[in-house]
C-alpha cells in the first residue's frame, strides 16, 4: 500500500502563484529577446578610438546585436556619419533604429536605458546620488586621462616630463577611488566608469612606451584591476590591439618630425 499525503491548501496555492510568476518571468524575459533581435543597432566607429570602444563594450555585456562601420575620419567621411552626427561629424555615433546618438557617455547612459531587464547589466545605478557619482568619475576621466595622455607622446622635454607626472597622479587619484573593490561598479560586475577607463588601457602602452615609464610601478592596484576587467570577453574582444595602436602613434612622431621636428 502506498502512503498518500494531502498537501495544505495553502501550500498548492503558494506553489501554483509561485509557477504563474515563473512563466511570466520566463515570457517577459522571451519578449526582451525578440525585440532586441529585431532591433536595428548600428555603430560608427574608429578602430583606434576609445569613445567608440566603450560604446562596443557596453553592447557586448549587454548582449545586444550591432552592426559596426569602420569610419575613415581622417580620410573621407561617410555620407552616414555627416548626415549622422552633422554638428560634430565624429565617431562614435549608435544608430538604433535609424535614429543617431552621439557622445559616447551619453550613448552608454542610452544602452543602460533601453536595454535593462532583471537579468541585464546596469551600468549605472539607479539611486540619484550614486548616478551622479558615477557620471563625475567617467567626466573626470575623459578630461584628465585624455588630454594628460595624449600630451605623453605630443610633446617632448620638460613639457612631457609634466605631462607624465601629471598623468601618473591622475591614474593615482583613480586607483584611490577603486580602493578595495573588484570594479569602480563594486564587487559584482562592472560599470560604466569601468567601461569608460577601461577603454583607454590600449593606449597605456604606447603612452608608457614613448613617455618611458611603467604604471605597474606606479599604479600596481590599478593595473591590476585591469587584469581583471579583461578577463571579461566584452571587454577583452572589443578594444583594439595596443601594439597596433604602438605602430600608428610611431608613424605619426616620424611623419611629424620629417616635416616639422620638435
Amino acid at each position: 500500500k502506498s502512503l498518500s499525503i494531502p498537501f495544505p491548501a495553502d501550500f498548492i496555492i503558494t506553489q501554483q502563484k509561485v509557477f504563474v510568476k515563473q512563466k511570466k518571468n520566463k515570457e517577459k524575459e522571451d519578449q526582451t529577446k525578440i525585440k532586441m533581435a529585431e532591433e536595428e543597432v548600428i555603430v560608427l566607429n574608429f578602430w583606434p578610438s576609445m569613445f567608440g570602444a566603450r560604446v562596443i563594450m557596453a553592447l557586448e555585456e549587454k548582449e545586444i546585436k550591432f552592426e559596426y562601420k569602420e569610419e575613415d575620419v581622417f580620410g573621407h567621411k561617410t555620407d552616414l556619419l555627416l548626415q549622422s552626427n552633422p554638428v560634430h561629424k565624429k565617431i562614435p555615433v549608435l544608430i538604433h533604429n535609424g535614429k543617431p546618438l552621439c557622445e559616447s557617455n551619453i550613448i552608454l547612459e542610452y544602452i543602460d536605458e533601453v536595454w535593462k531587464d532583471d537579468k541585464t547589466l546596469r551600468l549605472l545605478p539607479s539611486d540619484p546620488y550614486h548616478k551622479s557619482q558615477c557620471r563625475f568619475w567617467t567626466d573626470f576621466i575623459d578630461k584628465k586621462v585624455f588630454d594628460v595622455g595624449r600630451r605623453t607622446w605630443t610633446k617632448r622635454g620638460q613639457e612631457q616630463e609634466e605631462a607624465k607626472r601629471e598623468f601618473i597622479e591622475t591614474l593615482k587619484v583613480l586607483e584611490t577611488e577603486l580602493g578595495e573593490k573588484v570594479y569602480f561598479g563594486g564587487n559584482e560586475t562592472v560599470s560604466a566608469v569601468d567601461l569608460v577607463l577601461i577603454s583607454y588601457y590600449p593606449w597605456f602602452h604606447t603612452w608608457e612606451t614613448i613617455g618611458g615609464f611603467s604604471l605597474e610601478d606606479h599604479t600596481p592596484k590599478l593595473m591590476g584591476w585591469v587584469r581583471k576587467c579583461l578577463t571579461r570577453p566584452a571587454i577583452s574582444k572589443s578594444l583594439p590591439d595596443p601594439l597596433k595602436i604602438l605602430d600608428r602613434v610611431s608613424q605619426i612622431i616620424k611623419v611629424h618630425e620629417f616635416f616639422y621636428g620638435y
